[in-house]
């Protein structure tokens, strides 16, 4: 199958053949009939599909159809982050460059300037409008949108919007939309949460499920059993080994992604942290530095494992052990993008045994546990089901005893 077998018009085709598509991705083979064919959909698909253009090929080229009295507001697109917004929103671009299709990113985090360029470009007319659900309430309890004439509606990564607490946002957005209009709702994973939201806000939808919980094949998987105590050491002895071009470290807090930053600094590797701390310039610029091959570390929190679409990462590490198995694949899922290769490491300690032993069960795989360097001492055994035990570096000098209480 190739993208000819859509039907889609020239321009698009033509935006398509530019980019380098030829062939669909298994997600967008099976969703892009079934928006064509203006039904509502679920579709469950994993990171690093092509889920994007899987809805994004099939409303631009419903929009490219309509006459020109018909063009108006036609697609609300909801991100749960600015950095998913903006990616999205440059998909759109480039698929779009010979349509004449226009989209809007709306996120919060810019300046006043920023702000005032989105309502002014709200005022000049769009056909897509790609927003963070904070920000579009904010413009729409100021009146800067008339959706009366929505067609479509898209929810992506859904999972992670109600992750961050944004069902009544949606909720609240939803109750300005047309009734009568398409709605698809795309998520990484498929929870009650989302079955109840699914069944207020769509139609008898068609369902998809592309490979749910499973990392790609390219990534090469491997685990250090460490202690917390020695993470940094080993970190600094993989990346100065190691022959890897681009490495994202995911950290579980942004002070710890600070910390991690200085410690690397020091030890001349260059690198940045990404955190909310920083504005959205420094936020954009440290991203374009990273695609560009200019920075060779980043350093950041989950918000990196769903907000980035970058090529050609040949190393992830968490540094910290992520919280479950879809967390676990969407980290990793950052290498072995566009069917290339990767290697994902992930550091456990004594504490994340267990919480790790389910994370392979879901996956369905065991990964290797490899020695740690010898020079770093002695690291835990893996042993799930023991109990935790104390990181020697922690533990009380012979002889001494817990002060009493008085």
């Amino acid at each position: 199958m190739t993208f000819q077998d859509f039907d889609f018009g020239d321009s698009l085709l033509d935006g398509l053949d530019a980019m380098g598509y030829s062939q669909p991705t298994p997600i967008q083979a099976q969703a892009i009939p079934i928006i064509l064919d203006n039904k509502d959909l679920i579709a469950c698909a994993q990171t690093g599909t092509g889920k994007t253009a899987a809805y994004l090929l099939p409303i631009l080229d419903k929009i490219t159809q309509l006459p020109d009295d018909q063009r108006h507001l036609n697609t609300l697109i909801l991100s749960p982050t600015r950095e998913l917004a903006i990616q999205i929103d440059q998909q759109i671009e480039g698929l779009a460059y010979f349509t004449g299709v226009s989209s809007i990113p709306v996120y919060g985090g810019g300046d006043g300037p920023a702000w005032n360029q989105q309502r002014k470009a709200l005022a000049g007319g769009c056909d897509v409008v790609v927003a963070t659900p904070g920000r579009l309430i904010a413009l729409l309890q100021m009146g800067e949108i008339n959706f009366g004439k929505l067609q479509h509606l898209i929810l992506d990564e859904a999972d992670r919007m109600l992750d961050m607490g944004f069902f009544d946002d949606i909720i609240k957005i939803i109750g300005q939309l047309p009734a009568k209009r398409q709605t698809m709702l795309f998520s990484a994973t498929m929870p009650p949460k989302i079955r109840k939201l699914a069944n207020t806000i769509l139609q008898h939808p068609e369902q998809i499920s592309i490979a749910v919980s499973k990392p790609a094949e390219g990534v090469l998987q491997q685990v250090y059993m460490v202690y917390d105590t020695q993470k940094v050491r080993l970190l600094k002895h993989i990346l100065k080994n190691g022959d890897f071009g681009s490495v994202i470290v995911f950290v579980s807090t942004k002070d710890m992604v600070k910390k991690l930053d200085e410690e690397l600094r020091r030890n001349r590797l260059v690198c940045k942290a990404f955190h909310s701390d920083l504005d959205q310039k420094e936020r954009e610029e440290i991203m374009r530095e990273f695609k560009n091959k200019n920075i060779p570390i980043l350093i950041g929190t989950d918000i990196l494992s769903r907000g980035i679409d970058v090529e050609g990462i040949s190393l992830v590490v968490n540094f910290n052990a992520p919280h479950d198995a879809e967390d676990y694949v969407h980290r990793i899922g950052r290498t072995a993008r566009a069917e290339r290769t990767g290697t994902a490491i992930t550091f456990i300690n004594d504490k994340d045994q267990r919480k790790f032993a389910a994370i392979e069960e879901l996956i369905g795989a065991e990964i290797p546990k490899l020695a740690i360097p010898p020079e770093l001492g002695e690291a835990p055994v893996y042993n799930p089901a023991a109990k935790p035990k104390t990181d020697d570096s922690k533990r009380r000098p012979a002889g001494k005893s817990r002060p009493k209480r008085r």
